[in-house]
């Protein structure tokens, strides 16, 4: 671009010596230079020195105001006239040249630097030139000295929006953030103050905040309470909780935001003058270089405000910050509204209280009506008379609803009769006889006959419901009611009759829920009516089915009893041991749970829990048996709860271990002497299946501590109490202390380490050589396990091992060991080299162990003869005829098997001729011991080991070679292949093949 233009422009004439500097200085530089200001400077200096006019302005385009109009911008940064401005605007519309005439012949020309349409043009490039300039002569260099500032101006232009752009990106990523930040607090469970602290870090990260403080304003009792304030100059200390009236702070500006209702942001002696305050403000705090504060608000009330401050640099703030901390403002507030919601949330539980109040009225009255159904089921069932049976029948109507005029009518279909079977009314008294059947016919005028014809129930005035039934007449026979309400009684889609109530009185009207409950009721009486109709016929076979159901109770009666007896028995099994008859976990645990309580209520209320095992039982079962054994539980169960008192609890766990609860203990002395009475008690003798049995017992005391939120945690803590007393010798008791919580706290905090170290695979193999003590000549290698602790550094099994075993996550340790090191393997091997990998017992338990280390050495194309396995004797015996079968897999897939340890355990001759062993490795603790001359008990052990293997066919490696005495020794003593520091500290895999 740079050789282009400058031929061109020389080509074209631009550029030509007229008394302005060289061309060849003036493109350089133009294209170095790197901002619009730049570019203007240098086009001014050549226009005016190259074509004799008088540069005036440089005007170009460059971002938006607001309210997003195009922001102009001039070099030199002098005023721009009226006169100028007006022709900037006529050039940028026509997208020309445009002349306006000067005096004395002169002309000021607009040249448009861009395109050839008014919206792709960036610049505007204002001269002065006289009659005598050499415009017109150098038009056409003139045009390609604009075509080239243009194309300058519009790539710096480019770069500079760009990176307006990127700014802009990134400052939005940021408040995305923050927002998201912001909504998260606010939706989260943290406590107000620690939500507050967050809020203050995350404003910090969009603006200036070291001084911050959150207040929030009372309207009804017009206070302020500061719930945070953080301020570098002001000690003052603020208590989150007291309410400042505000008229003590009147002259803040605080109080002045809130009152205004409108952000406020500059120095704080300004503002104090924009706000009309007083201007002692010694009370106040110190002045701030600048201050911004937000009024929070909701549904256009002033519920507070947010405050910053800075009082080393003014102009901090901004309208954008106010802006910004106006958003953030209304996200406190609604996690301050989060708060309230607590109270509404009892306002709705009043409500729901009210509404179970309605429902308990609903219940009560169903109830009310289901007595009452229950009640006419009885009447048609007792041995009363009908005329009886239908007066109590209305008594109980009366208790439903205003029943003072009833009566009931049964109609005959067959005959299209109607009878009154019975009649209360207190106007028409004796107008019906229930024995008297009356034809439909002379009952046509009647209420009655028309609701049976309607089918329906029929309520309001007589006259009313004469319309709707359409009844000859209009108000029906006898005194028209004031409301009157009947309800057919159907069966089989039939009308058999009709029950009715009437009032005379205005005051007793009849409602829907009436006529439901009438509806409703009539149909039970249709019911009790033919059940009396039938009662003649069943009273023989009540009578008999009442013998029956005599003896049926009875029966019943006996079974219930024998239930509750059973139950009972239940219960006391589930809540006690079967064996000692003492309760159980779960009645201790729930014993346990309430002496907590107590003690959190009652701090007085002490109390000790002590567990308590056994020594050496296992011993006695598997020595006198399982039967010895019971009885010896049981007489130590009455032995321990010999020892305590009566309201004391008195549990077995489950196999020898025993727990005791003691309650209101005056001192930890008491739970101290209470130990000390049981370990005395069960060290006397006992005589069992005649043999004399010295037990003994080893005692572990956790003491009640406001810290403890659970009874497992007091048990879990007494059973840690236990071992110590049973490392430290056993017939003891040991008291669980600090030093043991942290104990416990730094072996949970090792197993999570464990299980994230398997997540990072943070484990790897080292490798120690195994050479020929000879000629120490590397034969193979054995992979050692190793961490990398990220704060602790390298770490040997010894440091972990014993915790990984006990949490469960050993195996996941050993298998990510063994990927590793078969990942390792092809780099290392050479001809005849193997590398061995050490499987614990517990990898022999799974059937399928020896297919799994088959798929992983063929994922790592590991040939099976470079890969040895090492196990312990003690893993030979826990399952040997799986382990039988999973040694022949490996080996007759060519995978050869070690012995470690060899000497150190059982040693039994009759297991080497059973497995399919390769090799055994003499224990270090036997090579420690030999010494110059080869004499000791130790080289008695080496010989007869060498001496064996020899007998078999087996290899022999010697472990913990320390130094050449020992392998001289060795070698003396026929011994070919052995490891140790003497020939390699073990190293990570890659220093080998390096």
């Amino acid at each position: 671009m740079y050789t282009r233009t400058q031929s061109l422009g020389q080509r074209n004439g631009f550029g030509a010596a007229t008394g302005a500097e060289p061309n060849g200085d003036f493109v350089p530089a133009l294209l170095k230079a790197t901002t619009p200001q730049q570019v203007a400077e240098l086009t001014l200096r050549y226009a005016e020195a190259t074509f004799g006019c008088r540069a005036v302005h440089l005007i170009w385009i460059q971002g938006s105001t607001p309210d997003r109009q195009p922001l102009r911008h001039a070099y030199p940064e002098t005023r721009v006239t009226i006169a100028e401005t007006a022709l900037i605007d006529t050039a940028w519309s026509a997208a020309r040249e445009v002349r306006a005439g000067l005096s004395d012949g002169a002309f000021r020309l607009a040249s448009v630097l861009g395109g050839r349409h008014a919206h792709d043009a960036r610049a505007v490039l204002v001269t002065d030139w006289t009659v005598i300039t050499g415009l017109p002569r150098n038009h056409v260099a003139w045009g390609e000295f604009l075509s080239f500032v243009s194309m300058r101006l519009g790539s710096v232009l480019e770069l500079e929006d760009q990176c307006l752009a990127m700014q802009r990106l990134e400052k939005a990523a940021r408040l995305h953030s923050a927002l998201y930040i912001i909504a998260d607090l606010a939706s989260g469970t943290q406590d107000m103050s620690a939500m507050l602290r967050r809020l203050h870090v995350v404003v910090g990260e969009l603006m200036y905040a070291e001084n911050f403080f959150i207040a929030l304003y009372n309207a009804k009792r017009d206070t302020v309470r500061f719930i945070y304030f953080a301020d570098v100059r002001d000690p003052t200390v603020v208590d989150p909780d007291e309410e400042i009236p505000a008229e003590n702070i009147r002259h803040g500006l605080t109080l002045a935001v809130i009152r205004h209702g409108r952000p406020a942001w500059g120095p704080s002696a300004r503002l104090r003058a924009d706000f009309g305050l007083g201007l002692d403000q010694k009370s106040y705090g110190p002045d701030s270089a600048d201050w911004l504060g937000v009024p929070m608000l909701a549904e256009s009330e002033v519920r507070g405000a947010i405050v910053l401050q800075s009082y080393d640099q003014p102009g901090r703030y901004t309208e954008e910050d106010s802006v910004l901390l106006a958003f953030v403002a209304q996200h406190i507030l609604t996690a301050l509204v989060r708060k309230q919601a607590h109270a509404e949330l009892e306002r709705r539980v009043e409500e729901r209280t009210r509404e179970l109040t309605v429902e308990v009225r609903e219940r009560q009255r169903g109830e009310k009506l289901q007595a009452a159904l229950y009640a006419i089921a009885d009447l048609a069932s007792s041995a009363l008379d009908m005329s009886e049976m239908l007066r109590r029948i209305h008594e109980v109507v009366c208790g439903l609803m205003y029943a003072e005029n009833f009566f009931i009518a049964l109609y005959s279909a067959d005959r299209d009769t109607l009878r009154f079977i019975y009649f209360a009314d207190e106007k028409d008294t004796g107008m019906y006889d229930p024995e008297v059947e009356l034809r439909a016919e002379h009952m046509r005028s009647s209420l009655s006959l028309g609701l049976i014809r309607h089918g329906r129930a029929a309520r309001g005035s007589a006259r009313d419901v004469a319309g709707q039934l359409a009844v000859p007449g209009g108000v029906g026979l006898g005194t028209p009611a004031e409301d009157f309400l009947g309800v057919p009684m159907v069966t089989d889609g039939m009308v058999r009759g009709i029950v009715v109530v009437q009032s005379y009185v205005a005051s007793a009207r009849y409602t829907d829920e009436d006529c439901a409950l009438l509806s409703y009721v009539a149909q039970h009486i249709l019911t009790a009516l033919a059940r009396k109709r039938a009662q003649a016929e069943l009273e023989l076979r009540v009578r008999d089915r009442t013998r029956e159901l005599a003896s049926a109770v009875h029966e019943l009666r006996d079974q219930i009893d024998v239930r509750e007896r059973v139950e009972k028995q239940l219960v006391h099994e589930t809540l006690h041991d079967s064996l000692t008859g003492l309760p159980n976990r779960t009645f201790l645990l729930d014993a346990l749970g309430r002496a907590v309580a107590r003690q959190h209520h009652d701090k007085q209320r002490d109390f000790a829990v002590l567990f308590l095992d056994l020594d050496r039982f296992k011993v006695v079962n598997d020595s006198v048996g399982h039967l010895v054994g019971d009885e010896m539980l049981r007489q130590a169960a009455v032995r321990i709860a010999a020892c305590v008192r009566a309201p004391d609890v008195v549990a077995r766990l489950g196999g020898d271990e025993f727990a005791l609860l003691l309650e209101d203990i005056r001192g930890p002395e008491d739970a101290y002497h209470a130990a000390q009475r049981l370990i005395e008690a069960l060290s006397q003798p006992m005589h069992l299946a005649g043999k004399e049995l010295f037990p003994s017992a080893s005692i572990g005391i956790a003491l009640s501590n406001e810290r403890y939120r659970s009874a497992e945690e007091l048990l879990r803590d007494a059973d840690v109490a236990m071992y110590r007393a049973k490392a430290h010798g056993r017939r003891r008791f040991e008291v669980f202390d600090e030093r043991l919580h942290q104990e416990a706290l730094r072996l949970l905090d090792l197993e999570g380490d464990l299980r994230r170290a398997i997540q990072r695979s943070e484990f790897e193999p080292h490798l120690q050589a195994i050479v020929r003590l000879d000629d120490a000549k590397v034969v193979g290698w054995e992979a050692l396990l190793r961490w990398h602790h990220p704060q602790r550094g390298l770490l040997l099994p010894a440091d972990f091992l014993a915790v990984a075993e006990e949490s469960g996550t050993a195996e996941e340790i050993d298998w990510q060991m063994f990927e590793k090191t078969c990942r390792a393997i092809p780099a290392l091997m050479g001809r005849g080299s193997y590398v061995t990998l050490n499987v614990s017992a517990r990898h022999f338990r799974s059937s399928d162990l020896a297919q799994k280390l088959l798929d992983l050495l063929a994922m790592h194309n590991v040939p099976a003869r470079c890969v040895r396995l090492e196990m312990t004797e003690g893993a030979l015996f826990e399952n040997p005829d799986q382990v039988c079968i999973t040694l022949e897999a490996l080996r007759g897939a060519g995978v050869l098997v070690a012995l470690d340890d060899f000497g150190t355990g059982y040693s039994s001759l009759s297991y080497l001729h059973r497995f399919p062993l390769h090799a055994l490795k003499i224990d270090q603790s036997f090579v420690a011991d030999l010494h110059p001359g080869c004499n000791g008990g130790s080289v008695a052990v080496v010989r007869a080991v060498l001496a064996l293997a020899k007998t078999l066919g087996m290899e022999v490696v010697a472990e913990g070679i320390e130094t050449s005495v020992q392998r001289d020794c060795l070698i003396e003593l026929g011994c070919e292949l052995g490891q140790g520091f003497l020939f390699a500290h073990p190293r990570p895999a890659v220093n080998w093949t390096q």
